[in-house]
Order: structure tokens, then C-alpha cells, then sequence
């Protein structure tokens, strides 16, 4: 029995054309999807428009309201209902649609907000009247006149109002203004000397919720203090900048140490000619990047901007204008991924200050009332010489406790330029006590040996090769066609880390080596695991980093074990090791190999600060 299909009518469908409401409400439905997106494109209109000073306010969580004002060049009573019209934008002639240097370019966010909501637009150009126009469920009113002193503000009210079916799928009012927050947040760092505000306005309270002042001077100053202001200063303090060029292609910003890393991918910002993105390309590159320092369960956190000839980069890939697509996407990934190696190798034995500030607060016990403060000079060498003998027992009193003072020396201060100092004590048998000339560093000796028994490991593999080992019949793996063309583009960066393949006709591959440290795997899991993340990140780390996690483990069982005991000759060495080696300040899981406290925190504990 033929049944038949849902979706379709039994009598002859007739072809019909829709009217201009139906299209916009049904454009609407991918360019504005939440009132996040309405503030998306409303901001990135004031950019384009050269705005200085951007403040965006809303109610409830957006729905209610969505305000933009903006100081750019405004637009004139003849352009407000031209602005209205779809796909009329001042942003490109329609010649050339690679060549797009603007945020916005497709003409269609103001009128698909004027199809969902009520919207209002009241502009200003210099040398003009200001002027209004009033748009509700596509219904567009006459311009008039309107009193403005520069620049335009949209008032977006009710959104959604004429697809009411849409509200319900919008989150709580909390969700809705965090997700607002968040876009806001990403278009100040793309713009460090534009000044935003963002404001809530629901109950009337018009309460601020960020206000970044625009930044001054150069471009790499701006952009940290605008990512301090946004971000906090703890990003700003654990961050290293990143400046590199290859092909064309330009990367700037600023990546965290691996010890500040985050529980999930929240303080990942990607941006590309200026347009925050999300795209999986350069997620996969940041990820890459960091594979060798983190563990699973923790993300790396970075602003990254690239900047491209736009013929490069096709931004007209999704109507919310999120995702890109690279001409050459090889040399983007190779770019990011080399340009943030090289700046976590210059970073040396550096970990974060967030290390300390946790350490110092789990050892910091709950004040009762206020603290008793000291006010003491700190003693100079030879007043402490002073104050030992004057405290040293007498003779006549105590003989062998005026011996053991006589050959008592003073500590030697800990050597200069030396950024981990040099080592005093072993704790438990695990823990290096080392002084510096600020202050006192704690080394955990088994993951310091550990990482950089690890580098050494790497630096071998670097320079002979991974070993590969043949096998004795040759495993074939039957793929798609599709998947043993993607796989075969791979081959010679695969051999080169011992997996060699082979096309063994149709869709099938001949595993023909496999990386002798491996010993017996599975080839033909490992190749579907490569094959998944090709196709979920455009690229594949499976098989290298199956080949660091097992030097990791040798690295781990050949290095210094908890609770040996260590001369001080053997910590100094380590210590020294430790300051020549890169990525030394984090084991091989992205935990801290050191802590560091400075004097003056140390003094806070004792209440003496």
C-alpha cells in the first residue's frame, strides 16, 4: 500500500510567488535568530558607519527592546527608506563580492528586523535635518522629521512580535542578555579604539553592564588594555603576544600560558579581517597548538586576529556572516599553529601568576575581625649580622650553644639573574625549595624532570624521525572513496611520522609501515579516528599525538621520582635546566612545575603587610 508522503498535497502543487512580507519574515529567520543577532548586526552597522562611541541598551534580555546609538555619518531622509529595502547596502557595488572590507555587505539585516519587530531608525548627517522612519511587521511608515544632534539611533521593540511561533524558542531573559553580552564583548575587541556601553534598561533601571572607553596609542598596547578591561587583568598579566606573517597572511593578538588554561572554550575569540568568528578551521589550529601542553579537559585561552587580502577569505558563506572559508586554508592553520609554538617556546620556564595567587589563597586561613598590621623596615645584611650576635647565648651561660653559633654561616644571597634562584632545602622528599631575590620558588621535582626529560624525547624525534616498522602483511582498510582520496592527500605528512599507506584501488588504503614506539596497533581504528577529525576540523593530530602521549609515559618513567633524595648539586642543575628549557612551567598534563611567591606575599601571610 503506497502512503503517502507528510509534506505533500495529493492535488497538483501549484508554484506560487510569495509576497515581500512572507520573504522578509522567512530572511529573517536566518539572519536574525535571537535578539543577539539583531545587536550583532546594529553594532556592526555603526562600525561601518566610522562610529567612535557605541552604546547599546536593551530590556529583557532583548525582546522588549534593543536600542544602538551611534556618532558615525548617519544617513539622510532619502537613504532611510532605500535602507529599509532588501539587498540595498552602500557596502559593496555588487562587482566584486570578495572584495568586501566592511562588516555588514548583504542588505538584509534592517529589513528583516523590520519584518519580525518595530523598528525605528532617527538619523543625522552633517550639514542636514534628522530625520525618521518607522517600520512594524513590514509595514513601513512615511519618513519624517525628528530631532537629533548627529549620528543614528535604531530602537528595535517587540521583537519577534509578527512570528510570535519564534518567541518560543527563545531562551530566559537572563540567557538572552548574556548572549548580547557576549557580542558586544567580541565586537569591543575587534575595535579597541571605539568606546562601547552596554546597558539594561529592564524595569527602568538602565543599569551598565560593560563600558570600555575607546584605547589610545599603539595597536598592540590598545588592544591588551582593552582585553584587560574586558577580559580582566589576569589575561592580560598571563598572555603572550603574538605578531607573525606568512603568505599574505598577517596574525596578531594575545594566547595564555598553558597553566592559565580554562574548564571550557569560553575565552577562545577568533577574528578575521576584523569579524569576530567561529570557525572550526581555527579552532582546530588553536587546539593543535596547545595539544602539547594541556590535557583533555582543558582549553586554552587566546584573541587571535588574522588579517588577509579579502580575496583570500570568503565571508559570504552563512547569512550571519560566522563562518569563513579560506583559499588556502593550509597556510591560516600552519600560521596560527606555528606562530603560537613559537611564542609558548619564547616564554621559557614562565607559568602563570594565577599559580601563586591559588597557592597563596589555600594557605591564607580565614581572619577573624581585622588584621593586625606591622609597621618594620626590612633589615639590611648587616644589621641582621648585628642583631645574630647580639642574640647569640653567652658563653658562661651555654658553651655548646655559643660552639654551635661560632660555626653557624650566614646563607649566601641567592645568585643574581638567575630567575628560579638557587635551591636551600628538599621537602618530603619531592619538593625543591629554592630562594630568589624576590622571594621563594617551590618545584615539584618528579614534573619538572618530567617535562623536560619529555623535551629531550622530542627533540630527538625532531631530529631522526619517528622509526617505522613494517609489517609482514600489509593491512588493507576499505574506505569510502571519498575518505581514501582525503586520507592519501595526507600520506607524506603520515610517513613522516611512521604510518605509511598505499591506495590499494577503489576506496581501499594498504597500511604498509606503522610508528614502531606504537608497537601493535589497530591501523584501521587509528585511520578512521584520523579520518573523523579531518572531517570534524579540516585537519588531523590523531597519529602525533598518540606518538607524544607515549613519549610522555617514557619521559615519566625516566625522570627523577617522588621521594628520592636530591643533592644540592642535582638541584641546582635541575633548576638550571628548568630556566634553558621551554614549556618547562608546565608538566606534560598542563599542571605547574613551579610555584613562585614573592617576599611581599609571603610577609602578607604573617600579617606583618
Amino acid at each position: 500500500m503506497n502512503v503517502p508522503t507528510p509534506h505533500m498535497s495529493l492535488a497538483r502543487p501549484v508554484i506560487r510567488q510569495l509576497d515581500e512580507a512572507a520573504v522578509n519574515r522567512i530572511a529573517a529567520g536566518e539572519v536574525v535568530e535571537r535578539p543577539a543577532s539583531a545587536v550583532k548586526e546594529l553594532v556592526e552597522n555603526a562600525l561601518d558607519a566610522g562610529a567612535r562611541r557605541i552604546e547599546v541598551a536593551y530590556a529583557d534580555g532583548g525582546k522588549t527592546l534593543i536600542r544602538v546609538t551611534d556618532d558615525g555619518c548617519g544617513m539622510s531622509a532619502a537613504d532611510l527608506p532605500l535602507a529599509l529595502s532588501r539587498h540595498a547596502t552602500s557596502k559593496i557595488d555588487g562587482s566584486d563580492l570578495l572584495a568586501i572590507h566592511s562588516f555588514g555587505f548583504r542588505g538584509e539585516a534592517l529589513p528583516s528586523l523590520g519584518a519580525v519587530g518595530r523598528l525605528t531608525i532617527t538619523s543625522r548627517v552633517e550639514g542636514a535635518e534628522a530625520a525618521r522612519i518607522a517600520v512594524a511587521g513590514g509595514r513601513e511608515e512615511a519618513v519624517r522629521p525628528a530631532a537629533l544632534s548627529g549620528g543614528t539611533v535604531v530602537e528595535l521593540r517587540d521583537l519577534f512580535y509578527a512570528t510570535p511561533a519564534r518567541l518560543k524558542f527563545l531562551r530566559g531573559d537572563r540567557a538572552e542578555a548574556q548572549a548580547i553580552a557576549d557580542v558586544v564583548r567580541r565586537l569591543a575587541m575587534a575595535e579597541p579604539y571605539v568606546g562601547f556601553t552596554l546597558r539594561d534598561e529592564s524595569g527602568g533601571e538602565g543599569r551598565v553592564i560593560l563600558r570600555a572607553d575607546a584605547e589610545q596609542g599603539e595597536l598592540f598596547g590598545a588592544l591588551q588594555a582593552r582585553l584587560s578591561r574586558i577580559l580582566g587583568r589576569e589575561f592580560a598579566d598571563n598572555s603572550l603576544p603574538i605578531d607573525a606573517e606568512r603568505e599574505g597572511m598577517r596574525l596578531t593578538g594575545y594566547a595564555a600560558l598553558p597553566t592559565y588554561s580554562r574548564g571550557a572554550a569560553v575565552e577562545q575569540f577568533l577574528f578575521v579581517n576584523g569579524r569576530p568568528v567561529r570557525d572550526k578551521l581555527l579552532i582546530g589550529a588553536l587546539r593543535a597548538a596547545y595539544m602539547d601542553f594541556l590535557s583533555r579537559d582543558r582549553h586554552p585561552a587566546a584573541a587571535l586576529f588574522l588579517t588577509c587580502d579579502p580575496q583570500a577569505v570568503d565571508v559570504n558563506v552563512h547569512p550571519a556572516k560566522a563562518e569563513v572559508r579560506f583559499r588556502e586554508p593550509g597556510i591560516a592553520r600552519g600560521l596560527i599553529v606555528s606562530a603560537l609554538r613559537h611564542a609558548l617556546a619564547g616564554a621559557g620556564h614562565r607559568a602563570s601568576s594565577t599559580v601563586a595567587g591559588e597557592t597563596l589563597g589555600a594557605m591564607r586561613p580565614e581572619t577573624v575581625g581585622a588584621p593586625r598590621v606591622y609597621q618594620m623596615d626590612r633589615p639590611s645584611l648587616g644589621a641582621v649580622r648585628t642583631a645574630w650576635e647580639f642574640q647569640a647565648p653567652q658563653p658562661a651561660l651555654a658553651p655548646e650553644l655559643a660552639e654551635a653559633s661560632a660555626r653557624y654561616e650566614m646563607p649566601e644571597p641567592a645568585p643574581a639573574g638567575l630567575p628560579l634562584g638557587a635551591a636551600r632545602a628538599q621537602l618530603h622528599e619531592n619538593y625543591i625549595i629554592a630562594q630568589t631575590e624576590t622571594g621563594m620558588v617551590i618545584v615539584d621535582q618528579h614534573a619538572a624532570h618530567e617535562r623536560l626529560v619529555y623535551e629531550r624525547l622530542k627533540a630527538q624525534r625532531a631530529g631522526n624521525g619517528v622509526p617505522a616498522q613494517a609489517l609482514l602483511i600489509p593491512e588493507i582498510v576499505d574506505l569510502s572513496q571519498g575518505d581514501a582520496a582525503r586520507l592519501l592527500e595526507l600520506a607524506p605528512e603520515l610517513a613522516r611520522l611512521g604510518l605509511v599507506l598505499e591506495p590499494f584501488g577503489g576506496g581501499a588504503v594498504a597500511v604498509r609501515e606503522t610508528p614502531a614506539i606504537l608497537g601493535t596497533i589497530n591501523a584501521a581504528a587509528l585511520i578512521r579516528d584520523i579520518l573523523d577529525e579531518l572531517a570534524d576540523l579540516g585537519d588531523s593530530q590523531q597519529l602525533q599525538a598518540r606518538i607524544d602521549a607515549v613519549l610522555s609515559r617514557m619521559a615519566c618513567h625516566g625522570s627523577v621520582r617522588s621521594g628520592r633524595q636530591m643533592r644540592p648539586e642535582e638541584m641546582n642543575a635541575l633548576l638550571r635546566e628548568m630556566e634553558a628549557t621551554p614549556h618547562s612551567g608546565q608538566c606534560n598534563h598542563g599542571r605547574p612545575t613551579y610555584v613562585e611567591l614573592k617576599l611581599a606575599d609571603i610577609e602578607r601571610l604573617f600579617g606583618r603587610r
